[in-house]
């Protein structure tokens, strides 16, 4: 059966609670690179379901899950690099929506140019290996290894409110993963092929892809995995008003 949490029989907050919860929040990162070990289908089912806990508008809980494991995840990716490994077809995949802004202005554009740099510079890749970035950035494709890829989809006729609702679903879900011992990579590279993937995972022309994501255990031996990013104080992005 099952495990679907049940508020009114969960334990009290304590400090050692506090502790673990800060943890999965510390430790949580997007990992690209992941051990060949399964992860089993309880343990997948048991974090969605914690995941289902997250907040929603009028608890309209908006999200729709596929998960890609086996001879389904790859028969994906093998259809996605298919495409994205031929510039011609690959030119013909846009995204569905517009994920970056148009224009990018500071301090936006100097942070995602930082967490760039960082990685390639981990990988040895300089600014003219483009066959170099360009595989790099295939492992999106595979899943950088892990054993369960996810997409996530929602009906078109939700609103604005409906995507921030999915947001926290994205964040219980990668933390639930992070308390079982999981690690989790969400992945908007996938956007620009959803006209490949929502076929193959069963959508309907009423859904649209949010994103995907990768899941398993962490392999912590490649030079990415050593990949760390900063975060602002929240001296430096709150307004305190009294």
């Amino acid at each position: 059966m099952s495990f679907i949490p049940n508020p009114q029989h969960l334990p009290a907050v304590t400090p050692t609670t506090t502790q673990a919860a800060e943890d999965a929040i510390i430790s949580r990162r997007s990992v690209r690179a992941y051990l060949d070990k399964p992860v089993p289908r309880e343990m997948i089912e048991r974090v969605l379901n914690l995941a289902a806990r997250a907040p929603s508008g009028t608890n309209t809980q908006p999200w729709k899950v596929t998960v890609l494991t086996g001879a389904s995840k790859q028969a994906l990716t093998d259809k996605i690099l298919a495409a994205y490994n031929n510039a011609e077809e690959r030119a013909q995949h846009t995204e569905a929506y517009d994920y970056y802004p148009a224009q990018w202005v500071s301090p936006y554009i100097d942070r995602r140019r930082k967490i760039g740099w960082d990685m390639y510079g981990l990988l040895g890749l300089t600014k003219d290996n483009k066959a170099g970035m360009h595989e790099q950035h295939a492992q999106n494709y595979r899943f950088f290894g892990a054993p369960v890829g996810l997409m996530f989809t929602i009906d078109k006729v939700m609103g604005k409110g409906s995507w921030v609702d999915y947001g926290m679903f994205l964040q219980t879900l990668m933390l639930a993963a992070r308390a079982h011992g999981l690690d989790t990579c969400p992945q908007a590279a996938f956007n620009q092929f959803h006209r490949i993937i929502m076929p193959h995972i069963g959508a309907g022309p009423d859904e649209e892809l949010i994103c995907g994501m990768s899941l398993g255990y962490a392999d912590n031996t490649p030079p990415v995995a050593q990949l760390k990013t900063e975060r602002e104080s929240a001296a430096n992005f709150t307004r305190f008003m009294e």
